[in-house]
């Protein structure tokens, strides 16, 4: 058989997508994998879920997903066309090379994370890893322990296992965060108790960026024997992170957060002093016999793809998004009056890549509505479709009304200073039509203050 170099195939299979005719009425398939704007249809722009767009919009939604680099699908393609093996094969060559391939994968993962290489757990994603922290402890510990600690601004997928976890008996503290999103170590030592057997923390917050103090977590779960879990999916290969250093115990992963594909993740489950789970799956004992079913060898070769390039090019990333980060907020809040930041100003205790801000005096929906040549979020990806305000924006104390104004802006690797000034431009131009059309806004300008009056139904 034909062994063709990675490259080799990316090239030939972009030729092959690019020779394809796109879909009538569709986006076309070969699309960049930068986030770079697209050139306007000829025949009048796309029409999709009810909504016309002009051509395909600026990509700035990096906190749901990033683009696959490149260099990631390079090595992922060997193994989805030739070397298609089943890593757990151990009678053949087909299986021998995928089981090395997924082997040098999780070195890889291991060494952005500073952890060792039979630490790290493959799986679905992060919700699954998150999902197999907290119910694998609660599960495997129930017996000594029934109490867990988590944060009131967690990812859905945590919060929801805790709550699983309450109706079969345990007791889970969730505490509050300031206006800007951190935890205060003072409410999580008051929360801790003998029986406590995990704390859960977010890393990066996916909503508004804020840094949770991990390292001070940790000591602090450490010196009272309790398991520190951390959802790291934000954070692990756009922010140093060393889960040695940190204290941490358990740490989710997601391949597709870090510019690699989805469908695969990670749990860092330390050995030293062991962790102990309850395996959630149940089949053949693959993973050490806490995540059964194949091992998906291509997904897996591009997640510590994913994380090699990561771990070499970080600074150089961090740097970039900075500057992009000030080149965005500064442009807004320099043009507009009422915009309000969510989360720290500090980038010591943000990620800068992650801007979320809101609006005063406009409505929310026709803000998002009016900005549909960017891609970008109100909020989480996760809980998108709902029209209530974030639940992350409420536990800061944010007003209903700027809740409902939040656009989440996501700044990344692939993003370019032109798509940022471009995106400020329409920005600009879209509060200022919506506030020219809002009686609220014309009362603000003639200096009445909105919370001074009083409000009658008819």
């Amino acid at each position: 058989m034909l062994r063709l170099l990675g490259g080799e195939l990316a090239r030939a299979a972009g030729a092959r997508l690019a020779s394809f005719p796109a879909a009538s009425g569709s986006l076309s398939c070969a699309r960049f994998f930068s986030a770079q704007p697209q050139p306007e249809e000829e025949e009048g722009g796309i029409e999709m879920k009810g909504i016309k767009l002009r051509g395909a919009p600026m990509y700035l939604d990096m906190q749901a997903t990033t683009p696959l680099d490149p260099r990631v699908l390079d090595a992922m393609l060997p193994y989805m066309v030739d070397q298609f093996g089943n890593p757990h094969s151990r009678t053949h060559m087909y299986g021998w090379e995928s089981e090395d391939a997924v082997e040098k994968a999780r070195a890889q993962v291991a060494s952005l994370i500073g952890a060792d290489p039979k630490e790290i757990v493959f799986t679905s994603g992060a919700t699954e890893s998150n999902n197999m922290a907290i119910k694998g402890v609660a599960g495997f510990y129930k017996d000594k322990k029934r109490h867990i600690i988590t944060t009131q601004t967690e990812h859905k997928c945590v919060l929801d296992s805790c709550r699983h976890l309450q109706q079969r008996g345990w007791d889970v503290t969730y505490l509050p965060v300031s206006k800007d999103g951190r935890l205060a170590l003072s409410d999580l030592e008051a929360a801790m108790r003998p029986d406590t057997a995990l704390v859960s923390v977010m890393a990066i917050n996916n909503e508004i960026g804020v840094r949770q103090p991990l390292a001070d977590i940790g000591a602090m779960c450490r010196a009272r024997k309790v398991f520190f879990h951390t959802d790291a999916a934000q954070a692990v290969g756009k922010v140093p992170l060393n889960v040695g250093d940190a204290g941490i115990d358990l740490a989710s992963i997601s391949g597709h957060k870090l510019y690699g594909p989805k469908g695969v993740g990670a749990l860092y489950v330390r050995r030293r002093p062991r962790v102990r789970l309850e395996a959630q799956m149940s089949g053949g004992g693959q993973e050490r016999g806490l995540r059964s079913g194949t091992v998906p060898a291509p997904l897996v070769v591009g997640l510590g793809a994913a994380c090699e390039v990561a771990q070499r090019e970080m600074a150089a990333d961090e740097a970039h998004v900075r500057r992009l980060e000030a080149r965005l907020r500064g442009g807004i809040t320099s043009r507009l009056q009422g915009v309000q930041l969510n989360g720290p100003e500090d980038l010591a205790h943000r990620y800068p890549g992650n801007v979320n801000l809101s609006f005063a005096y406009v409505e929310g929906e026709s803000l998002i509505m009016g900005l549909k040549d960017i891609a970008v979020s109100s909020g989480s990806a996760c809980t998108s479709a709902s029209l209530e305000p974030s639940y992350v924006l409420r536990a800061l104390g944010v007003e209903e009304d700027m809740a409902h104004t939040s656009i989440r802006f996501g700044l990344g690797r692939f993003t370019s200073e032109e798509e940022v000034d471009r995106a400020v431009e329409m920005t600009v131009a879209h509060v200022q039509k919506l506030r020219d059309m809002s009686p609220l806004w014309e009362l603000v300008q003639e200096g009445v203050d909105l919370k001074s009056i009083s409000w009658v139904q008819h």
